[in-house]
């Protein structure tokens, strides 16, 4: 059972604690609080078996985005992954802060970046398992974990991109401690990215949080990191091909 959904139930409780308490002081019926109990338990239980915990995420998630310093953590895991996809050429089509925007979109956690491949880039997917493309994406995965470690010293989030990372790994026949030597190298990669690129990191948290479109942040990009993307382009930074629609073609 996640965190979000344990303090969801946690608040619950104490509340129809303190409601069985104070009701006989203002004529709740027992009843009624039995009933509200009932129903609300009943709901994290289908919520754990059914959606995965996202309706607890929704409701933690909604009662913490009125915390600036959890809006800004948030916005800084996504531009982490966001900077890191657009500086590796990894096409993106969108993002989202919040949990309801991942909801909506099909993404687990409080927020996420859509990848821009097209509907048919599963039937191309074996030939892109190049171990060129395993290591970029690696290191996008695991940027939003580096970006929250780089600004804040710790990471909140991440657990989603990790066992993302795992699964892919696992998929492909590789243990789990190879899976966890890949991770640990994409994430000190993509600090080390991001900590070169701190100036844009900043830039694209606050377009980011002013909800840009992703063609914003990506010229937001391109003028911040000229040098670096035109060293990238020439292959003078490891640049190699990947499969799919170019991240700058303008198609987000």
């Amino acid at each position: 059972m996640r965190d979000t959904t344990l303090n969801a139930i946690a608040v619950v409780i104490f509340g129809m604690t303190m409601a069985s308490l104070l009701g006989p002081l203002v004529h709740l019926s027992p009843a009624l609080v039995a009933g509200v109990a009932a129903t609300g338990l009943g709901v994290f239980t289908l919520d754990q078996l059914n959606l995965q915990g996202r309706i607890g995420n929704l409701i933690t998630d909604g009662l913490a985005w009125f915390s600036p310093v959890h809006r800004q953590r948030v916005t800084y895991h996504e531009a982490g992954h966001l900077l890191t996809a657009i500086l590796l050429d990894i096409p993106v089509q969108g993002y989202t802060l919040t949990t309801w925007g991942a909801w909506r979109q099909g993404l687990p956690g409080q927020g996420g970046i859509i990848f821009g491949f097209g509907d048919n880039f599963n039937d191309r997917l074996p030939n892109a398992l190049t171990p060129q493309w395993l290591d970029r994406y690696s290191q996008v995965w695991m940027a939003g974990l580096a970006a929250e470690q780089m600004v804040y010293g710790d990471a909140l989030g991440g657990d989603g991109d990790v066992q993302a990372l795992r699964q892919l790994w696992r998929g492909l026949g590789k243990s789990d401690l190879e899976a966890t030597v890949k991770q640990r190298w994409a994430t000190l990669q993509a600090k080390t990215l991001l900590e070169k690129h701190r100036d844009a990191l900043d830039a694209l948290v606050n377009a980011m949080a002013k909800r840009a479109s992703v063609d914003t942040c990506r010229e937001l990009v391109r003028r911040t990191c000229a040098e670096f993307l035109a060293e990238f382009d020439d292959g003078l930074v490891g640049h190699q091909g990947i499969p799919g629609q170019n991240v700058f073609d303008g198609d987000a």
